[in-house]
């Protein structure tokens, strides 16, 4: 177990160094099969350069043991200058409950206000109790639920 007291966590943006351990994040934390690492790197490639595509990793002596993955949006009935999407939040297991989450999340939280945002929104999956209760601990509100529907298959 990792005590607290030894951590020096610094949070940063995403660096292409950090890319494959990201993919194991997305894949093995948040549960996501198809974050292979061809297709993560391909993703925030994509994404580097648009400052609306934001990615924070938790680094731990030069290991990523966490990240926070946000999008800024526009919408209708908002804030004009729109909202900050939380699209993923995850901490290595061997890790958790150490602090870096809400880490994490105040940096998210930080962007906000940089950018002049009305809120932050997320969306977690029906499993994910845990998740739930950390982000009600931080003032986080559950207001709907998430749809989806599929209209392409995968190639």
């Amino acid at each position: 177990m990792i005590r607290k007291s030894d951590m020096d966590i610094m949070i940063r943006e995403i660096e292409s160094k950090d890319y494959h351990a990201a993919a194991a994040i997305w894949r093995d934390v948040l549960d996501i099969p198809s974050a292979t690492d061809e297709n993560v790197i391909r993703i925030y490639e994509k994404m580097k350069g648009d400052d609306r595509y934001r990615t924070f990793v938790a680094d731990w002596d030069g290991k990523v043991i966490g990240l926070a993955a946000t999008v800024e949006t526009l919408s209708i009935g908002g804030n004009p200058d729109g909202y900050i999407k939380l699209n993923g939040l995850a901490v290595l297991p061997e890790y958790q409950h150490c602090g870096i989450g809400t880490k994490l999340i105040k940096r998210v939280e930080a962007l906000a206000k940089e950018r002049g945002t009305l809120y932050i929104g997320l969306a977690s999956g029906f499993q994910r109790t845990d998740a739930h209760a950390f982000y009600e601990h931080l003032g986080y509100q559950k207001t709907s639920f998430w749809f989806r529907k599929r209209i392409k298959d995968e190639n």
